[in-house]
């Protein structure tokens, strides 16, 4: 980060920063579910992108950019805490579809409901600085992620799945930790 160093940071810099603080150090919701739930976050991730629609191994690595071998460990210790469970894609007998259980919808729930809960000051805003904050903050998502629920976790991946991550996404990462 040269700009802080030398002092120079812009209006823009100072603004993401401040974002980034907000979001993942004065606010970290992430170390809060993954707490609660006695699991990882890529773990809850995955929970909640499943909880929305049921969707092959491939789907899931994709939607969480992560490679496929790791994701199959994620599902695996979802399925022994039984919060997924895997079967047989009936368009294609040779994939498995990973659904969520009543138990994994339960505490999929309960990841929404802390993540989506706003920090205090956040709530105290008066509604106009809110509705500008909202719609601030909106134009700069992608199109698809701005109209999405905030208890949407994402759009679920196209039917047809690659076999490998363009560029090589996803291979090569660092795995968090397990839980």
């Amino acid at each position: 980060m040269s700009g802080s160093v030398s002092g120079s940071v812009s209006r823009a810099g100072r603004a993401w920063v401040a974002m980034q603080t907000l979001v993942t150090d004065a606010n970290d919701r992430r170390r809060v579910v993954a707490d609660a739930l006695d699991m990882s976050y890529i773990r809850v991730k995955a929970l909640r992108r499943i909880a929305a629609a049921p969707m092959t191994i491939r789907e899931l690595a994709d939607a969480l950019v992560i490679d496929a071998p790791y994701t199959t460990v994620v599902v695996d210790d979802l399925e022994r805490r039984g919060l997924v469970e895997r079967s047989v894609d009936p368009r294609d007998r040779r994939r498995r579809i990973v659904a969520v259980t009543p138990e994994g919808t339960r505490q999929a729930v309960i990841a929404s409901r802390i993540l989506e809960t706003p920090p205090d000051a956040l709530a105290a805003l008066p509604a106009a600085d809110l509705a500008a904050l909202e719609r601030i903050v909106t134009s700069l998502l992608p199109p698809s992620a701005a109209r999405r629920p905030a208890s949407d976790p994402g759009p679920r991946p196209g039917a047809t799945s690659r076999s490998r991550p363009p560029d090589g996404a996803g291979s090569g990462r660092s795995r968090p930790r397990a839980r």
